[in-house]
């Protein structure tokens, strides 16, 4: 297992994330690339230094801890410059990775299919382009690791010909599956059916929760960025309006604008949704600033706008109670569940009901006795009334836009109600 030594700034900047905070989630995504975190250095400074991030006597002092814990990598809790790294290297005799380095060496590593990985190459090489410089030899020597996985050793070592060419090419195979996608997306449109998005800070519970909803089979693990690949299943809820639920990839704080732009094409499910539900683990003490970094995620990717209900997540935690009743007031349209004991789960169907409705419409037809279609309006409508007639029951029902079309269909010779 690798050995790393975690370095922090603390800055006069003001920021909604306290340095230990940061440094905390630095080692979890430290642990969830593989390594074991062996030391950690923070230095209070009024701006990073433009030369070494850090002071060049504290960069010679974090030197010294590695040498002594014999780790072989250090990582920046924030972006370094392509000179700042390089400087660094020359100081430190081990690998000099930053916090985007090392998400990215993650989705790496999570990413299971050709479009994941191709996303991930993408933003990869974005963000090793401009690093090239005097990388290539010492690339070559480092045998694998945090920060070399992923397109692998010969891209790094190839000159900015090549990898702009790869990059052009990746970004074609993309465009490719974002029109595919949009196809997948048109064919949904044309079924009726909304579409709602799980969105959410990295390891809020989202794929616990399409489980819990719909039965799905996604992956779910205490880790980081454990969902990179959008899986979506139909959901029907108790008032009977059918709909789409996608799962989707985490956000986190910092998270680099290098994978957002790869990503595109899987946030675009995001972007296209008809309403968001925010997934939020309650019982994390930085719940509030998770929303502010999903929200600016959000921005970014121009879905702010959205419709959302706020899922408080993890209700059946005693933590989670001061939390939800603080996040309730900023996010009134909020409900606590829980995705082992199913508590709050008909609260939140019904609050997507309500945001729903306007895709629901009342019909009034008269459905031949023995027509399918008379279970299928009591089975997923809501019933206002029911009159046995000679020639069928004439009924009058709010249903979904789908089942409304195959209302009307039914017509016995045209007539209505």
């Amino acid at each position: 297992m690798e050995r790393a030594v975690l370095v922090g700034l603390e800055t006069a900047a003001p920021s909604v994330w306290n340095i230990d905070d940061s440094m905390g989630e630095l080692a979890h995504l430290t642990e969830t690339a593989g390594a074991a975190v062996v030391a950690t250095v923070v230095q209070k400074k009024g701006k990073p230094d433009p030369a070494c991030y850090v002071g060049e006597g504290k960069a010679r002092e974090i030197e010294m801890v590695r040498s002594a814990t014999e780790a072989n990598v250090v990582i920046f809790d924030d972006e370094l410059t392509p000179a700042q790294q390089r400087n660094l290297e020359e100081i430190i005799d081990g690998r000099v990775i930053d916090r985007t380095e090392l998400i990215l060496d993650i989705f790496a590593q999570r990413a299971a299919t050709s479009e994941g990985k191709l996303q991930v190459e993408l933003a990869q090489l974005n963000y090793m382009l401009p690093r090239l410089a005097g990388r290539g030899t010492e690339l070559s020597r480092l045998g694998g690791g945090i920060g070399t996985r992923g397109p692998g050793e010969t891209k790094l070592e190839a000159d900015r010909r090549t990898i702009r060419n790869r990059i052009s090419s990746i970004s074609k195979e993309l465009e490719a599956v974002r029109q595919r996608r949009t196809v997948q997306r048109q064919k949904r449109r044309d079924a009726h059916l909304p579409l709602v998005a799980l969105v959410g800070y990295t390891n809020a519970g989202k794929s616990s929760l399409l489980n819990t909803l719909t039965g799905a089979e996604a992956l779910v693990e205490d880790k980081l960025f454990a969902t990179l690949d959008p899986t979506t299943r139909k959901y029907t809820l108790p008032d009977g309006q059918a709909l789409l639920l996608t799962d989707t990839v985490g956000f986190i704080q910092k998270l680099p604008h290098h994978l957002i732009m790869a990503f595109r094409a899987t946030l675009e499910e995001v972007v296209d949704a008809d309403m968001l539900l925010h997934v939020v683990d309650a019982s994390h003490p930085r719940a509030m600033e998770h929303c502010e970094a999903v929200f600016d995620v959000l921005r970014e990717i121009d879905a702010a706008d959205h419709p959302v209900v706020t899922v408080l997540n993890k209700s059946d935690l005693p933590e989670s109670g001061p939390m939800i009743e603080r996040l309730h007031h900023v996010y009134p349209k909020s409900v606590g569940v829980s995705t082992v004991t199913s508590e709050g789960l008909d609260d939140l169907a019904e609050m997507i009901s309500e945001e729903l409705s306007s895709w629901r419409v009342r019909v009034e037809e008269v459905i031949p006795y023995g027509d399918p279609v008379l279970a299928l309006i009591r089975a997923r409508g809501t019933v206002i009334s029911e009159e046995y007639r000679e020639d069928g029951v004439a009924i009058v029902a709010d249903v979904d836009r789908v089942v409304a079309d195959q209302a009307i269909k039914a017509r016995p010779n045209g007539s209505r109600r």
